[in-house]
């Protein structure tokens, strides 16, 4: 599905209605990816239907998998799994925009025993890729880079040991990279988070079949492991939904219903963030799938008061930060956020494009090395904010242009193919005027 190059946001009145959203983006990168390396034919119902999962897909083509679109009204992709061993490409990997292919399937890789190499765009080509080449390396892979670590990667797998690696910062893309890594190692790989990140890699590897053990915040698996294929349901995005729920955050009296949302627990504190701005969230039908909590949620808009965001809650907010900052100066007392640093070598950097947008609305703020402090009870009017490239950006300025006084034009407006291609249409759905 295309989207303009730049799109007009006009003020709302009220966000009301029912959705369901595409399937959760971390989850569909993970199951495809140990569906190629798993025994028989894995089945994935809602799979994503963003362009960063698109480009897993393609790299795992293009390593010799086999796969189909077996419905696309319900977006089902089956693939065929090859066991533990792929092919050797043909030609370099592209990744496209996406960060969790080239990380993860990075860890894939390294168990391999070819030359493979993987590249990315023009955004992807800036971030730095050292937190998985030096525990890789460290486990037997050769791995080389361009200058800074940065992409293109050049990767010669085979013959990996277990390690004992802690990781300096938290990241759940390296954590599920080294975990991949680690069923092709001789011995135990063991992985030490600094902060808990979400666990979408330990809980899908257990779904296809694998042992593995946590304590505290190491997690330890086993090489030599086989995978076996699951036929699943992706649930909902929920880093997607949040753009809903701040949307109907903003106005008292609306109501939201999403279903089929992921639920999981270290994903969840969004709406615990939301419940203590003020927002009035239940949650019904809450059932498991392969592990993974799923559920109905209801959002209703309120009065939002105020909130801190730092430590272990930016680790685990980090997709959502953007869209939390562009409703702030809508909060009665603002909204500051802190241990964001991470957010500065994202797909932009975050924390300068929420700035520079928001004081293109006219609000006033204090930006940080490590995050902003955005002061509330603010009015921001209609302008021409920039997406940056940068899918999160621009829906959460299409979020806060919903309050905002006059029409706001948001440019780059296509960036959010790379992981909600319905994006706009989804929320025109819910928005009355």
């Amino acid at each position: 599905m295309s989207i303009p190059s730049s799109v007009v946001v006009r003020p709302a009145r009220q966000v009301a209605g029912a959705l369901r959203l595409p399937g959760d983006k971390s989850i569909s990168h993970r199951y495809a990816m140990l569906g190629a390396i798993a025994e028989g034919k894995t089945r994935l119902e809602n799979y994503s239907t963003g362009a960063d999962c698109a480009s897993t897909l393609g790299c795992l083509r293009s390593l010799g998998v086999s796969w189909m679109c077996a419905d696309p009204d319900s977006n089902t992709v089956e693939i065929a799994g090859r066991g533990s061993m792929l092919a050797e490409p043909a030609a370099p990997l592209d990744c496209g925009n996406s960060g969790s292919t080239m990380r993860m399937l990075c860890g894939i890789l390294a168990g391999q025993h070819f030359k493979s190499e993987l590249f990315g765009d023009e955004s992807l080509s800036r971030r730095p890729m050292a937190r998985i080449i030096r525990p890789l390396s460290e486990m037997g892979a050769e791995i080389s880079a361009a200058e800074g670590d940065r992409p293109p990667l050049r990767i010669l797998g085979g013959h990996l040991h277990g390690i004992d690696h802690r990781m300096p910062v938290a990241s759940a893309q390296v954590k599920s990279c080294l975990l991949f890594a680690g069923l092709f190692t001789q011995g135990v790989t063991c992985v030490d988070e600094p902060l808990r990140t979400r666990d979408h890699g330990e809980v899908a590897l257990r779904a296809f079949g694998a042992e593995l053990t946590r304590h505290g915040n190491a997690t330890r698996i086993a090489g030599g492991q086989r995978l076996h294929a699951i036929e699943a349901l992706v649930p909902g995005d929920l880093s997607s939904a949040a753009f809903f729920f701040c949307a109907a955050a903003l106005f008292p009296g609306s109501q939201l219903v999403i279903d089929t949302l992921l639920m999981n627990p270290t994903r969840a504190r969004l709406l615990d963030v939301l419940i203590g701005l003020g927002v009035r969230i239940s949650i019904t039908h809450l059932d498991e799938q392969h592990g993974e909590l799923v559920g109905t949620v209801r959002v209703e808009g309120n009065r939002l008061t105020s909130a801190e965001i730092g430590g272990a809650d930016s680790a685990a907010l980090i997709d959502e930060i953007p869209v939390l900052a562009a409703i702030a100066p809508f909060t009665e007392h603002g909204i500051r956020i802190c241990d964001a640093k991470e957010l500065r070598v994202k797909e932009s950097d975050r924390i300068k494009a929420v700035a520079v947008n928001l004081r293109a609305m006219g609000a006033e703020l204090e930006e940080h090395e490590d995050g902003l402090t955005i002061p509330g009870g603010q009015k921001l009017h209609g302008a021409e904010v920039d997406s940056f490239g940068d899918h999160r950006v621009a829906m959460a300025f299409s979020v806060a242009a919903l309050r905002a006084e006059g029409e706001t034009l948001i440019k780059g407006s296509d960036a959010a193919v790379i992981s909600f291609p319905s994006f706009f249409k989804t929320l025109q759905a819910v928005v009355q005027h």
